[in-house]
């Protein structure tokens, strides 16, 4: 038996918004996932291929059969490492958990869309309003903060990896990764800037949508009032 609970009509503003705001957590959903999932795993296959050996002693250096490299640039690159993974996980976690709940719901809709019956869908069944904040967070997670670490990770694994053999590859690495950091850090606060611009503007031209539909009711309870009290002077 199909469920008579269906989709809110698209026909007004609140309904599309309603559907947009669901589809959307859960495209960021299954973005987060992929992305934290992939990252991780790169971050760490590069710790555990990472070949260390025995430091070298004051008569051992130039002989290359020992490391060179200081405590603080390993422990910089494992608790980078560290970060990294933990960051991409939560990630992944927030996303497993609820991702399942939205997609269950949005496909709801969409059957209800297609068999083209009539009623309206309970959309707050999904958690993604609720839990609109754990959502953010697992795409910032992602896609922000996890990019960024990684990004930390290249430079610092750079200089582990080759700062035995060649100190100038080392340092061409990180003069490569500083202006990417940066055009990285631009381009997230200029895409946030017009995100959050275009759902001002979004946000507005509903309220105008909405504006109007309450004028359009409120004039057509006026005119059904009206022939009412017509029709009652005529008796």
């Amino acid at each position: 038996m199909i469920s008579m609970r269906l989709v809110p009509s698209t026909t007004n503003a609140m309904g599309m918004y309603t559907l947009r705001r669901l589809h959307l957590s859960r495209a960021k959903l299954k973005a987060s996932s992929r992305t934290s999932a992939l990252l991780s795993g790169f971050a760490m296959v590069a710790m555990v291929e990472v070949q260390l050996t025995s430091r070298c002693g004051e008569k051992q250096i130039g002989q290359g059969n020992c490391t060179t490299v200081p405590d603080g640039l390993l422990i910089a690159f494992s608790v980078c490492t560290t970060l990294l993974v933990a960051v991409h996980l939560l990630a992944l976690m927030i996303s497993t958990c609820v991702l399942p709940h939205v997609e269950a719901v949005a496909n709801m809709a969409h059957v209800d869309s297609v068999t083209n019956l009539h009623g309206t869908t309970n959309i707050s069944e999904s958690p993604h309003v609720t839990m609109h904040r754990y959502i953010e967070a697992a795409w910032s997670f992602s896609t922000v903060l996890g990019i960024l670490l990684f990004l930390v990770e290249i430079g610092l694994l750079s200089w582990v990896k080759f700062l035995d053999y060649s100190y100038n590859a080392a340092l061409g690495s990180t003069i490569l990764l500083v202006p990417i950091v940066l055009l990285f850090t631009m381009f997230a606060l200029h895409f946030y800037w017009k995100l959050v611009a275009h759902k001002v503007e979004s946000a507005g031209k509903n309220l105008q949508d909405l504006e109007q539909q309450l004028r359009v009711l409120q004039q057509t309870n006026e005119a059904q009032q009206n022939g009412a009290q017509s029709s009652i002077q005529v008796v």
